[in-house]
């Protein structure tokens, strides 16, 4: 579902993304870990199409993003770090908006926005104006409109930074869920997400993969049953010398 071939960025001189090479598959959530500045963001903006790469391609759904962009989009789902919202629009016309844009129309654009607002839980602020909103129930509205489409693959970049404790769990647990008939990929740099929500991890350092396997594997590898020792054996830490 989603395959990246030798992806590469350069920025001027620095590499941002060095080669990298992964797939994820139907029915997988892949959980893409590393230090911040590791490459994570801009690796899912050339996943799906937003940023060129340097070199190498990704396909989603086997189309290739760089050949096919617009055909390669329609099968994504995105929900970008930090996603744009139009605060004076209400949720569900700012889910009309999106479900346009995206071609739905009629009813099949009136089942799709019930379905996201029932999935993402946000039928209690339907028709609250986004401004309004706690960063929780955002957060919400973002990962909807990224549903809204039904979309074989979901990219999602730090799902659930800034929520609390309790908003963390709801949203894992839906990604979990939707990751039972989707190949999910989705960027984060908190380790506890990836035994509650993964079902394979991959932690990048600089550009590149250090290490790739199920959750067991990650935490038998780490030597003294921490995801947090391995993380620090296998990444640079900035205040190294």
């Amino acid at each position: 579902m989603i395959e990246v071939e030798n992806l590469t960025k350069h920025f001027g001189r620095k590499t941002a993304v060095d080669h990298l090479s992964f797939s994820v598959r139907k029915g997988e959530v892949l959980g893409f870990l590393g230090p911040n500045g590791a490459g994570k963001s801009t690796t899912m903006r050339m996943v799906t199409g937003f940023l060129p790469p340097t070199s190498g391609d990704a396909k989603l759904c086997g189309i290739s993003v760089i050949d096919n962009p617009a055909e390669a989009k329609g099968k994504v789902g995105y929900l970008p770090e930090s996603a744009p919202l139009y605060n004076d629009m209400t949720v569900t016309g700012f889910l009309k908006f999106c479900a346009e844009v995206r071609g739905l129309k009629g009813n099949t654009l009136k089942d799709a926005i019930e379905r996201v607002i029932n999935t993402c839980f946000l039928k209690s602020v339907a028709y609250q104006s986004i401004d309004t909103l706690s960063k929780g129930y955002r957060h919400r509205t973002c990962l909807a409109q990224a549903l809204l489409h039904d979309p074989e693959v979901l990219i999602l970049d730090e799902p659930t930074d800034g929520l609390d404790p309790n908003q963390k769990h709801e949203v894992r647990q839906l990604i979990k869920r939707l990751g039972e008939t989707k190949a999910i990929l989705f960027s984060t740099h908190i380790l506890e997400e990836v035994e509650a929500a993964c079902t394979r991890a991959v932690i990048v350092d600089r550009g590149k993969i250090v290490v790739d396997g199920t959750p067991a594997e990650l935490i038998a590898k780490s030597g003294t049953g921490s995801l947090t020792d391995l993380f620090r054996q296998v990444t640079t830490l900035d205040t190294a010398a």
